[in-house]
């Protein structure tokens, strides 16, 4: 029997079985878990002698009828579909673009992957013109798909709010003519935030991502302010009361952790106590030489920080089910259809990021990067052939990922991340792959166990 077909894993008090293609989660006994690891290799009578100091033959053969159930219908060592000619996005059609109507910041955080804004380039805004383009560039490229994701970025958009809502009056007076609904999110690290800049996001936002990390000492540390003092004093407080008045629409707070934090569970649960119940913390990507760098050394600190703090999210889950930490969220019933498993973010194909200067890359990650510029929007896409070479960098096609029991999950990982680590899309990022696999374990982990 081929083990590649299921990942089989004990967390959080769990015996739990993935059936990697068809997606069934199982969560089993100790029996059907330890049974697996001989189950269609050998007969119930060698079965049986493996097994006997712990369980007996009655029980071993109600097990096996279980197991042989689950593999008639398909939900245990099913076979993948032959996927190896997908054809995605023939249409080229265009559902998400990121706007960077900043590239320039009033922060300087050490890691930061924008140079502190600029993206390697000029300091620049992005013009109304420009954004009036992009968001009809992204109305007439997006076929019958009628909800269109847009991000405002930078660098830090509030430098350049005006833009921003003359955009949004824009965005919603086309969308009648084109049959779209833009969904609005803007990505800020907050200095800026006041009252008004509050409501009006508020009221017009269907998600904010609030940039903080954490504790104070862990966020003074890499993120500055332009003086060189600590900014997390600045923020707290005014992504507190926008947190506060936003009621129920969607937000993130969202922080980076590095080789500094490597507790960054603790930040997670000082997020927590300041209020906020929808959180993310991310791992820094960098390269080795930096001293903040995420290196394979740190990985086993790394995984078990993961494992005790999903303990620490079941207890607090119990106790209020509003708190969400986005690696520990995890969809068994609503999930992406088997293409989007295959392919992921759409990066370079399905979603754009748009320059100051109306230039078009495959994500905010990949700005600046000439050698990934794909056009502009007067222009359209011109470097075809990268397009392409987006949107075949699937799990299919990627050398690692293709006997992964993740893939489904992770969809081959960030392309960024893979070019920054390796200098090719097609190979994963390594130290990346070994933390999301454990991030799925511990989302599976504690969603069996608020089931329970």
């Amino acid at each position: 029997m081929n083990r590649n077909l299921i990942h089989k894993f004990y967390l959080n008090e769990k015996h739990i079985v993935l059936d990697v293609n068809s997606g069934s989660v199982h969560l089993v006994d100790k029996l059907v878990y330890d049974l697996l690891d001989f189950y269609g290799d050998i007969g119930l009578e060698d079965i049986t002698v493996k097994l006997k100091e712990e369980y007996n033959e009655d029980d071993i053969r109600v097990a096996i009828s279980e197991i042989e159930f689950l593999v008639d219908n398909g939900m245990m060592f099913s076979d993948d579909e032959d996927m190896s000619n997908l054809k995605y996005n023939d249409g080229n059609i265009v559902k998400a673009m990121c706007l960077h109507v900043a590239h320039d910041c009033n922060l300087k955080c050490e890691y930061c992957f924008a140079s502190q804004g600029n993206f390697k380039g000029e300091r620049s805004m992005m013009s109304l013109e420009t954004g009036k383009k992009s968001l009809l560039y992204l109305a007439k490229n997006s076929g019958n798909r009628r909800n269109l994701e847009v991000d405002f970025f930078g660098g830090e958009p509030l430098m350049n709010f005006q833009t921003v809502m003359d955009l949004v009056e824009y965005g919603r007076g086309i969308e009648n003519e084109y049959n779209k609904n833009f969904r609005f999110t803007i990505t800020t690290n907050g200095v800026l935030l006041d009252d008004d800049k509050i409501d009006y996001i508020n009221e017009n936002m269907d998600n904010v991502v609030l940039s903080l990390d954490g504790r104070k000492d862990v966020n003074d540390a890499m993120r500055l302010t332009v003086s060189g003092d600590g900014s997390y004093d600045v923020i707290l407080p005014k992504i507190k009361k926008m947190v506060e008045k936003r009621g129920d629409k969607d937000y993130y707070v969202r922080g980076t952790f590095t080789s500094k934090n490597l507790d960054f569970s603790k930040d997670a649960l000082n997020f927590y106590k300041e209020g906020f119940k929808k959180i993310s913390i991310e791992p820094v990507v960098a390269p080795e030489e930096m001293d903040y760098a995420i290196r394979e050394e740190h990985l086993d600190t790394i995984l078990k920080e993961y494992e005790d703090f999903s303990k620490d999210y079941i207890k607090l889950t119990h106790e209020d089910n509003d708190f969400m930490f986005f690696h520990f969220m995890i969809d068994l019933n609503q999930g992406p259809c088997a293409v989007k498993r295959a392919v992921g973010c759409g990066a370079g194909s399905e979603y754009l990021a748009v320059t100051p200067e109306g230039e078009l890359y495959p994500c905010h990650q990949f700005v600046g990067e000439k050698e990934f510029l794909l056009g502009t929007l007067d222009t359209g896409i011109e470097n075809e052939e990268l397009r392409d070479r987006f949107k075949i960098a699937n799990v299919y096609n990627k050398g690692e990922c293709r006997n992964c029991w993740a893939r489904f999950y992770c969809s081959g990982g960030c392309h960024a991340n893979a070019h920054y680590a390796h200098d090719d899309i097609m190979k994963p990022y390594d130290i990346g792959c070994e933390m999301e696999k454990k991030r799925i374990e511990c989302a599976l982990s504690v969603l069996a166990n608020q089931e329970d």
